[in-house]
């Protein structure tokens, strides 16, 4: 059983056609700069088992402090290319590789309370560092849907064009990052893709396991946020890469969410279904939630490739099992932006 699990897993990893085709098109190597964090080193993995499909001789190189052990190693292993760095240092980024496709996924999300300064020197400070080192690249900066402000949830979700209004510190200082970014694009000529995600899942984390897990352990589910946008993190990351080739000039800004406006209290009581056991609620949903309408990202890239209930009976089926899972909560309950 834990076999055939872990085999359906690895399926949904496998590049699409219109990726591998895509990737093909695209000119230089490939650095991701964060990579140790939770999207990092499957996005990179999935980078370099597209360009082993198609033979060519394009690089992966992940940068990170690396501080999980092994995962150094792991990437590695897989013909990735690692550096090991702090991004905060001006000597470690000077002495990076020079690359034409930049994947920027470093920040931070915790540390609102009692670590403000550091938030925003990782997600505003470095920003402008960046974009001095790799002016005569194309950068794909991921962001947050956590920039706009909650919305009503009859509207659907936020668009592109809706106006960013952040809650709290944490999500200012993601907009510091993208008007970063979006000053640099302009000063230097540089294509960028602002890719506000909101929420990536995996079998190890996202919103899915946390209600998924409460559930099961029979702890109280709380309604106040009740809906939400989740997508697939393999069909998160397969439209990171094929980004690359939208960046633009200005820059471009593309939500990147399902397709779904996901009642809370639905999801809890379809792992209730499934693990048979009654959901545990307090509070009642409200009528706005942070959701954003991707549906600029569907016209460029198509529908997800994973659907939501594939998802929901594989997160399930793992914690079933004993899957390991990371102890990154998203907090995506929070309303009024304190992480």
């Amino acid at each position: 059983m834990v076999q055939n699990l872990q085999s359906r897993y690895n399926a949904l990893l496998q590049p699409s056609e219109a990726l591998i085709s895509e990737m093909q098109m695209l000119d230089g190597d490939i650095i991701i700069l964060g990579v140790g964090g939770k999207m990092g080193p499957a996005l990179a993995k999935l980078a370099k088992l597209t360009i082993n499909k198609f033979g060519s001789a394009k690089k992966v190189i992940g940068v990170s402090r690396f501080t999980e052990p092994g995962l150094k190693d792991e990437l590695e292993s897989f013909g990735i290319e690692t550096h090991e760095a702090d991004l905060l240092s001006d000597d470690a980024i000077d002495g990076l590789p020079d690359v034409k496709n930049v994947l920027y996924l470093a920040g931070t999300k915790f540390g609102t309370t009692g670590k403000e300064s550091l938030t925003w020197a990782m997600n505003a400070y470095l920003p402008g560092r960046i974009i001095e080192k790799y002016r005569h690249s194309r950068i794909v900066v991921f962001s947050t849907g956590n920039v706009y402000p909650l919305t009503p949830v009859i509207m659907g979700g936020a668009t592109e064009s809706n106006p960013a209004e952040p809650i709290g510190e944490y999500a200012q200082s993601c907009l510091g990052r993208e008007r970063l970014f979006q000053y640099g694009s302009s000063k230097y000529q540089i294509p960028i893709l602002l890719f506000r995600l909101n929420y990536a899942n995996d079998v190890t984390y996202g919103v899915l396991l946390e209600i998924a897990k409460a559930v099961r352990e029979q702890r109280p589910i709380n309604l106040a946020m009740g809906h939400v946008n989740v997508i697939w993190q393999g069909d998160a990351n397969e439209w990171a890469l094929r980004s690359l080739l939208y960046c633009s000039l200005p820059g471009r800004t593309l939500n990147i969410a399902g397709p779904e406006t996901i009642s809370v209290r639905w999801l809890a009581d379809e792992f209730g279904k499934i693990f048979r056991v009654s959901p545990i609620w307090v509070n009642e949903e409200q009528s706005t939630s942070l959701l954003s309408n991707a549906a600029e990202a569907f016209r460029l890239f198509g529908y997800p490739r994973v659907p939501l209930m594939a998802m929901i009976q594989l997160i399930a089926d793992w914690i079933s099992q004993g899957g390991k899972v990371l102890n990154k909560p998203t907090h995506f309950q929070e309303r009024t932006g304190q992480f």
